[in-house]
C-alpha cells in the first residue's frame, strides 16, 4: 500500500503566506465597508432629525426654537430628570426641543464618533462621555440671524444649514467654528480647531467620514448636513472658499 503523504514545509509556508496576502487585502475593505454602514447610519439619523424639526414648526408657527441655554450634550441632570426647553442650562443639548417628536436620544448620534469620546469638547463630572456622545453627535446652526427666527423668511430652506454632524453642539456662527471663511477667499474656516486653536484635538472629529488621510489637521474625509428643507448632504473636507455664510444666516447674500 502507498503511504498517504503529508503537506511539507514549504506547502505550508507558501499557503500561509497566500492567506496573509488575502487577509492584507481584505482588513482594509472590510474596515472601509464599516465605516459606509456607519455613515449611512448617521445621514439616517439626521434625516429623521429633520423629520422631527419639521413636525415642530408645523405646531410653532414655523418659528426655529431659540436653544439659548442648550449648549453642551446633556439630555439629564446628575440626578437623571430630563432636561427640558424650560429648565435647559449651559450643558443641555438642543435636541430637548425635539423630544415630544423622538422621544428616542440615540436619532442624534452619529456611529462615527462612538469610539472617539476624547474629542468631546467639555466634561461633566460623573458622567462617562463615551456614553453621552452617543446621543448627542449634531451640531446645531446657532447663528444668531437663525435663533428663533420664523423660516418663511429665510432666503432658501435647501441651503440653510440646520445642523451638521460637528464635533461642538452648537457651532454660533463665526469663522472659530462654522464650515465658512467669511466669504474671504483663501482664509480659514473652523480657526478653533485648526493647529494652535483650543480645540485643535478635535479637528479630526469633524470630517470623520471617509477619512482617507491620517494627518492631524487634513483628513480627506466629509462631514454630514442636515438642510432646513429635510435633505441630508456631505461636504468634502474644505478651508471654506466653497461653503457661504448665507447658509448660515438664511439671508439672500
Amino acid at each position: 500500500m502507498r503511504k498517504r503523504r503529508g503537506f511539507t514545509l514549504i506547502e505550508l509556508l507558501v499557503v500561509i503566506a497566500i492567506i496573509a496576502v488575502l487577509l492584507a487585502i481584505l482588513i482594509p475593505s472590510l474596515g472601509k465597508a464599516r465605516e459606509k454602514v456607519k455613515d449611512t447610519s448617521c445621514k439616517s439619523n439626521l434625516k429623521n432629525v429633520g423629520l422631527a424639526l419639521a413636525m415642530y414648526l408645523d405646531a410653532y408657527d414655523r418659528k426655529l426654537p431659540p436653544a439659548n441655554s442648550a449648549n453642551g450634550f446633556l439630555w439629564y441632570d446628575n440626578t437623571g430628570n430630563r432636561y427640558t426647553p424650560g429648565n435647559a442650562v449651559s450643558n443641555t443639548y438642543w435636541g430637548v426641543y425635539y423630544w415630544d417628536y423622538l422621544k428616542d436620544t440615540k436619532i442624534f448620534g452619529c456611529p462615527s464618533l462612538q469610539r472617539v469620546p476624547e474629542g468631546l469638547i467639555y466634561s461633566y463630572g460623573n458622567q462617562d462621555p463615551a456614553k453621552v456622545i452617543q446621543n448627542a453627535g449634531f451640531g446645531l446652526n446657532y447663528h444668531s440671524r437663525g435663533r428663533g427666527r420664523n423660516v418663511n423668511t429665510i432666503h432658501r430652506l435647501d441651503e440653510f444649514l440646520f445642523c451638521s454632524d460637528h464635533a461642538e453642539p452648537r457651532p454660533e456662527g463665526s469663522t472659530d467654528d462654522c464650515f465658512h471663511n467669511n466669504d474671504v477667499k483663501g482664509a480659514m474656516n473652523l480657526t478653533s480647531y485648526r493647529q494652535g486653536g483650543s480645540r485643535a484635538f478635535s479637528y479630526r472629529q469633524i470630517f470623520r467620514h471617509n477619512i482617507r488621510y491620517n494627518q492631524p489637521y487634513k483628513t480627506g474625509g466629509r462631514a454630514n448636513i442636515l438642510w432646513l428643507d429635510g435633505h441630508v448632504s456631505f461636504l468634502e473636507e474644505t478651508t471654506g472658499d466653497d461653503v457661504r455664510r448665507r447658509w448660515y444666516t438664511g439671508d439672500k447674500n
